[in-house]
């Protein structure tokens, strides 16, 4: 008997528990937030004449006999809405497959899918969204791995465009 007056007791307190004076007292209110606006880069390549890479910072550690990449894009640098952002790189003893060697470059823009540069060209990339972004250049080697020499070959930059 005093099992069945504790289960009694127990669902009459939570019918008024769950009761209210309000009509919308258990309403969930939905706000539709729509998604950021997605980047979507338009990739124009530009021929350019192939200057050999010098190291820009005494300072880095570097083999000057083995494979150098050297990207030509200041670090921080602000753009304007609109205005496009050339990815410029200068290589010395190695040559990309498309110029009949055996490396590649990859670019990664804001943890996106890798790209591939496989010419010596400059890449003008536009459609860029406001707000900072990174963008990440590595030499990749034969065997398909980024091909290390010091501090250089695999090089993050970061850059804001501005309304």
């Amino acid at each position: 008997m005093s099992r069945r007056l504790l289960i009694i007791t127990f669902i009459a307190f939570v019918c008024v528990a769950c009761s209210g004076n309000s009509d919308n007292a258990h309403t969930t209110a939905t706000t539709i937030v729509s998604p950021p606006p997605r980047q979507v880069l338009q990739v124009e390549k530009r021929p350019r004449s192939q200057a050999p890479a010098q190291p820009e910072d005494a300072k880095l550690k570097l083999d000057p006999r083995k494979p150098l990449l050297v990207f030509n894009l200041p670090n921080g640098k602000t753009f304007r809405e609109g205005e496009p952002v050339v990815l410029d790189f200068s290589l010395a003893n190695a040559k990309l497959k498309g110029d009949g060697g055996e490396y590649r470059v990859r670019y990664i823009v804001d943890d996106e899918e890798m790209q591939w540069i496989d010419a010596h060209e400059q890449l003008v990339l536009t459609g860029w969204t406001v707000g900072k972004h990174t963008i990440r250049i590595e030499l990749v080697g034969p065997d398909g791995w980024p091909y290390r020499n010091g501090d250089y070959n695999v090089v993050t930059r970061e850059l804001t465009v501005v309304k």
